[in-house]
């Protein structure tokens, strides 16, 4: 577990307040969205900015990975999800516009999309819009994203939410 808390994370080129996060384990945190395509879309990166999945340690992919499955399984049963998406973009072309290693998690139900595999579509939107808003749409409030997080916290035991 990592000694000290810090005041914010980075995140690629963007600064996270430590009130968006709702886990940290020794090498990961996971975190709400800011702007997330389902409620309860949220996000889980290594802490070291890493732009590439290739370029994470062994010990950062296994670390990364069990706080993911850790996540999921939580989240689906908080939002009442019979499912899950899971998905990380490594690389320009695959779609990754924040250059740092982070996985979404969405929760999903039964036509939350009219197609399934909308979802992607919908994520690659996203995605483009930290950049540019063409939609006008509404970036949540660091408030209710600290609500948010603070509600996730509680769904997890001490070991993975002493030091954020």
């Amino acid at each position: 577990m990592a000694a000290a808390s810090s005041t914010c994370y980075s995140f690629g080129r963007f600064v996270l307040k430590t009130s968006q996060v709702f886990i940290r384990s020794k090498l990961s945190i996971a975190f709400v969205n800011k702007k997330p395509v389902l409620p309860g879309h949220v996000l889980v990166s290594p802490i070291r900015v890493v732009q590439r999945f290739r370029d994470m340690t062994v010990d950062e992919v296994s670390d990364l990975f069990q706080i993911v499955q850790l996540v999921s399984t939580e989240i689906q049963t908080y939002h009442r999800s019979s499912s899950f998406t899971m998905a990380m973009q490594d690389g320009e072309e695959a779609g990754q516009t924040v250059q740092h290693v982070h996985v979404h998690i969405l929760p999903r139900k039964a036509g939350d999309f009219e197609r399934n595999d909308d979802v992607y579509s919908e994520i690659e939107r996203h995605n483009n819009k930290l950049h540019v808003d063409k939609e006008g749409g509404k970036w949540r409030s660091d408030e209710d994203m600290a609500e948010e997080a603070s509600a996730l916290r509680n769904l997890f035991d001490k070991i993975h939410t002493q030091n954020i």
